[in-house]
């Protein structure tokens, strides 16, 4: 197989495109940058699923590297979890016209969770911790020091909700973080990246998209009822997701009620005006 055609375009179309990969290229180096995710002489494993995310993550790191004073290697990496019917050579022909190092994992953690989850019942969390017991293994196999995972902007907004709605907990997914067992650095260079234009993206580039059939395809999915509650949002407020998604970046702990993050006891009455008292809008 070779690499994806392009899709032939009118000029304007292309103008579009040009600008579509400007901004992506933008973005993520500008989320690299904002939380010092890679730095020279990294070797960074990118996680690929074959959907449209995890191709744009792809896409876009081996266009920064090629453009970036800072000298770093990528791998690509897929885990064949065996799903029936998985089009098990899309992804190695993909990467192989790409002339980059990668690997294939196969490990069938898709009868594990048929086994051992009751028809019915959500799918995503055991499959999440197996994928990433797999991973975290390979990174250390491969020599990789940073994993890198193709999660977006609305990836991130709508974790937020998730663990606010059902979780009881303001919490979202960071950008950097330390793996689970403490042996890795966790990257997510998507992270300022809206959904929209990963979608645009794939159909410009034309990429081979391969469908999951197993945590993602359920319809009931939390995760799939708060998209689309964001999405309604949007539409019907534009900016509004926008403005949710930067105030991930301006806590004010003062006005939240986490006696960890603000010393409430220390409050007194001071006879000075402060910046951080009631305001309307609040």
């Amino acid at each position: 197989m070779n690499a994806p055609e392009k899709i032939h375009f009118t000029r304007k179309q292309r103008f579009e495109a040009g600008k579509l990969e400007k901004r992506l290229c933008r973005l993520v180096g500008e989320a690299i940058g904002d939380y010092d995710m890679i730095q020279a002489g990294d070797r960074v494993m990118a996680c690929l699923s074959g959907g449209k995310d995890s191709y744009g993550l792809l896409d876009v790191l081996l266009k920064l590297r090629e453009r970036s004073p800072v000298s770093f290697d990528l791998i690509a990496v897929n885990l064949d979890q065996r799903h029936p019917g998985y089009p098990e050579r899309v992804l190695p022909d993909y990467l192989a016209a790409l002339g980059i190092p990668y690997r294939i994992e196969v490990q069938d953690t898709y009868s594990v969770v048929k086994r051992v989850v009751p028809d019915g019942e959500t799918m995503c969390g055991l499959c999440s911790r197996l994928r990433r017991g797999v991973l975290y293994r390979v990174a250390r196999e491969v020599g990789a020091t940073k994993i890198a995972l193709g999660h977006h902007r609305d990836d991130i907004l709508e974790t937020f909700f998730l663990n606010l709605f059902f979780g009881g907990k303001m919490k979202a997914m960071s950008p950097k973080l330390q793996s689970d067992d403490g042996k890795h650095v966790v990257i997510r260079p998507l992270a300022y990246v809206a959904e929209t234009d990963l979608e645009a993206y794939a159909k410009v580039q034309g990429f081979p998209i391969v469908p999951c059939d197993l945590c993602g395809s359920q319809p009931t999915l939390q995760r799939k009822q708060v998209k689309q509650m964001l999405r309604e949002w949007e539409k019907r407020h534009p900016g509004r997701v926008e403005s949710m998604f930067r105030a991930l970046s301006d806590l004010v702990p003062s006005h939240l009620m986490d006696r960890k993050l603000f010393d409430f006891a220390a409050v007194r009455a001071t006879g000075k005006t402060s910046g951080d008292g009631d305001k309307a809008f609040d």
